[in-house]
């Protein structure tokens, strides 16, 4: 598979995937969320559904991927990128994506622009932050957006 991918929902699906497949269901949904909350309000993390999934920046020769499990160095990566529909997981993964797209997709997460695994330490954005929700081991805060759901 190259990149871009083009397509919202796969671009979607492999993100959340990639993401959060560990998750479960709702943790799929959750990060698709993000990226909904985000392709409504387009700004510097993209613009609709499939840009915002492939969001990067480079500095130097280091490419710095919005969602990590697209980084270079990220053991995820690879399987988001050759993952088929043959996984339960990722099925599940494309029918959310396809809610996602379709515009019927409920928000889990109270408008969430962000989030991070809680097993790891806080990063510097969640600081002062709008907090929103815990699903599973991800924390969701409402950063680039207002934190009053505007």
């Amino acid at each position: 598979m190259q990149l871009p991918i083009t397509d919202p929902v796969q671009a979607a699906a492999r993100t959340a995937w990639g993401e959060a497949r560990g998750e479960g269901s709702r943790g799929m949904q959750a990060v698709l969320n993000v990226i909904a909350n985000r392709a409504a309000h387009p700004g510097w993390w993209g613009h609709d559904i499939a840009s915002v999934s492939q969001m990067h920046t480079s500095k130097g020769d280091r490419t710095y991927w919005q969602f990590s499990c697209w980084d270079e160095t990220d053991p995820n990566r690879s399987k988001l990128l050759t993952v088929a529909d043959t996984d339960p997981q990722f099925r599940e993964a494309l029918v959310l994506a396809g809610f996602l797209a379709a515009d019927h997709l409920p928000d889990l997460t109270g408008g969430a622009d962000h989030y991070y695994d809680r097993r790891a330490p806080a990063p510097y954005w969640a600081r002062g932050r709008y907090y929103k929700c815990t699903i599973g081991h991800h924390a969701f805060y409402r950063v680039g957006l207002r934190g009053d759901g505007n």
